[in-house]
């Protein structure tokens, strides 16, 4: 069983940078694709983008690309999630996701949920 704890959410500006971190415990992390998620107030939770741990792959949803980047440390059992140049529609609950297969879009595919981060972003 993977348990997923992400931290650095909070309020910042339009333009500014954050970074999320997801801590992982009870798998071996390395063996793990590792993603993010997120939910808007009133919309559906979608993907934001993945890594993957056969090849460090990464994809990202098309409204991040240039702006995010998702990156993992092995050695600490961590994901990040840069995020520069935010704007007010990146306000949402920010999930970090796992699963030892599936890497794609779909939020039914991933077994291991964090509790989620608010990202809050100011115009």
């Amino acid at each position: 069983q993977v348990q997923l704890v992400e931290s650095g959410g909070g309020l910042v500006q339009a333009g500014d940078s954050l970074r999320l971190s997801c801590a992982a415990s009870g798998g071996t992390f390395s063996s793990y694709n590792m993603g993010w998620f997120r939910q808007a107030p009133g919309k559906e939770r979608e993907f934001v983008a993945v890594n993957t741990w056969s090849t460090g792959s990464t994809y990202y949803t098309d409204s991040v690309k240039g702006r995010f980047t998702i990156s993992r440390d092995n050695a600490k059992n961590t994901v990040y999630l840069q995020m520069n140049s935010l704007k007010p529609e990146d306000t949402a609950v920010y999930y970090c996701v796992a699963d030892r297969w599936h890497r794609s879009a779909q939020e039914s595919e991933y077994d291991y949920w964090g509790q989620g981060t608010q990202v809050t972003v100011s115009s």
